[in-house]
């Protein structure tokens, strides 16, 4: 027999992959109990705060995995241009293994639903903070948390041209001004 929380882990986890791919509104409960293998009776028993709790607690989810990835890639490069080109290169293959289908795993639900909902919106500024944090730290320099703020709008952008165009160019693009944007003489 499962445990609790593995219910509980499940249905998270399901929520994160169909919110990304989907959105907030396009998603349903049944579809998230259905595709996590977990009975109806057990979606308000662990998310008394229903789909907005769900959605809340996906999105950090997603987030915490996608910000491990991102300071990964970072500590495998000190030149904050090649780490953030490799960045540029992980979305990329997300992008292309998933066809085009997940671009940020943020982005949907944040514009799907973060305006109508505080919770929600305050996970998705939570998530995107923390990958403004880690961009910041590799920078180590004064104007870092700016100019992370900066990179990470460049990039989420770059992202949503690609998945829309179903194009790798804008991440390219992005990449091959990365020294330009950080500063780094070009020669």
């Amino acid at each position: 027999m499962a445990r609790r929380t593995d219910t509980r882990e499940r249905v998270v986890r399901t929520a994160a992959r169909l919110f990304h791919a989907q959105g907030y509104h396009a998603t349903g409960l049944n579809q998230v109990l259905a595709e996590g293998g977990a009975p109806k009776g057990s979606l308000y028993f662990h998310f008394p705060g229903g789909k907005e709790q769900l959605a809340a607690e996906a999105v950090a989810l997603a987030g915490a995995q996608l910000c491990a990835e991102l300071r990964s890639a970072l500590a495998a490069e000190p030149d904050p241009v090649d780490a953030l080109r490799a960045v540029l290169g992980l979305l990329g293959a997300q992008l292309l293994e998933s066809d085009f289908a997940h671009g940020c795993p943020i982005a949907t639900v944040a514009l799907d639903a973060g305006a109508q909902s505080e919770p929600i919106r305050a996970a998705c500024a939570e998530v995107y903070d923390s990958w403004q944090r880690a961009i910041a730290e590799h920078l180590d320099r004064p104007d870092a948390d700016e100019l992370a703020a900066v990179v990470l709008a460049t990039v989420e952008g770059a992202v949503l041209l690609a998945r829309t165009r179903r194009d790798l160019a804008p991440l390219h693009a992005v990449g091959a001004r990365l020294g330009v944007l950080l500063g780094r003489p070009t020669g």
